[in-house]
C-alpha cells in the first residue's frame, strides 16, 4: 500500500513522528510537500475537495481515506505497519500515550511561544524564560518520568514490544536534547531506560539509514525543539 505524507517543508515538527514510523517499516510512501512544494497541501486544508478537510497538517491519504492528527494517524498505521501489539487494549493503550506524547509535545513547543505562535519568539523572550523554567524544573521531569516508569514496565518498550510509541520517544528524547541539553543532562541519571530505547532505536536498520540520509531534517529554530541557550538556563544575550 502506498501512503502520501503531508507536512510542512524545512521542519521536522510533528510529521516526523509519522515519518519514524513510515520508515521504521519501510512503507512506500511520499512525502508530498517536499516533492511537490507546500501549495499542494491547500486543496485538503482549504477544503476544495470532497471527504475529509483537516485542520492543519500532517495528515495522511491512502487511497480515498484521508487521516489527521497525529496520534490518529499512528492509531490507524500502527495495524498496518506491524507497529503495535494485536488486541484492542494494546490498540487504545498506545493511542493513550501517544496522545499522552501530544501534551507534552504541546508544552515543549509553548515553552518558546508562551504567548502566541503566530509572534517571533523575539517577541516573547521574557515569557519565554518563565514558561521554559517550568518546564525545565517541573514538566520535564514529570512527563520523563512518567514514560520512564512506562518503558520500564514494558521490558525496555512502552507497550512490552516494539511499537510506533517507541520511535515517538525516540524523537521526543532527540528532540530535547538538542532543544535543551544542559537540562537533559541532568536528567539523564533517572531516565536510564529511556536513554536505553533511544539508542536501541537508532540501531534500528531502517532507522539508521533513515537518520544518515537527506529525508531526515537537521533540528533547526523554527520548529517544535529549538535550542535558545537562555531557555535551557544558559548565558542570556542580556548578560
Amino acid at each position: 500500500m502506498t501512503y502520501q505524507l503531508y507536512y510542512w517543508t524545512g521542519i521536522q515538527g510533528r510529521g516526523e513522528f509519522v515519518r519514524l514510523a513510515l520508515e521504521d517499516a519501510g512503507a512506500d510512501y511520499t512525502d508530498v510537500a517536499r516533492v511537490d512544494g507546500d501549495d499542494a497541501m491547500q486543496p485538503f486544508l482549504e477544503g476544495d475537495r470532497k471527504g475529509a478537510h483537516p485542520f492543519a497538517p500532517p495528515f495522511l491519504t491512502s487511497g480515498d481515506l484521508v487521516v489527521a492528527q497525529v496520534a490518529n494517524i499512528l492509531h490507524f498505521l500502527g495495524p498496518r505497519l506491524d507497529l503495535v501489539p494485536e488486541g484492542e487494549a494494546a490498540r487504545l493503550q498506545a493511542l493513550q500515550l501517544q496522545l499522552t506524547i501530544a501534551d507534552f509535545v504541546t508544552e515543549i513547543h509553548d515553552s518558546h511561544h508562551p504567548i502566541a505562535s503566530a509572534e517571533y519568539y523575539e517577541d516573547q523572550k521574557d515569557p519565554a524564560k518563565r514558561r521554559a523554567a517550568d518546564l525545565r524544573q517541573h514538566r520535564l521531569p514529570k512527563f520523563l518520568g512518567y514514560f520512564e516508569q512506562v518503558v520500564d514496565r514494558g521490558n525496555g518498550h512502552a507497550l512490552g514490544a516494539h511499537s510506533y510509541v517507541d520511535l515517538s520517544l525516540f524523537q521526543i528524547v532527540r528532540g530535547l536534547d538538542y532543544a535543551y541539553p544542559n537540562a537533559m543532562q541532568a536528567l539523564a541519571p533517572k531516565i536510564p531506560q529511556l536513554r536505553a530505547l533511544e539508542a536501541r532505536i537508532a540501531a534500528r536498520p531502517n532507522i539508521a539509514a533513515y537518520l544518515a540520509s537527506e529525508r531526515r531534517l537537521a533540528f533547526n529554530t523554527n520548529g517544535i525543539f529549538r535550542h535558545y541557550p537562555e531557555l535551557d538556563g544558559g548565558i542570556t544575550d542580556d548578560a
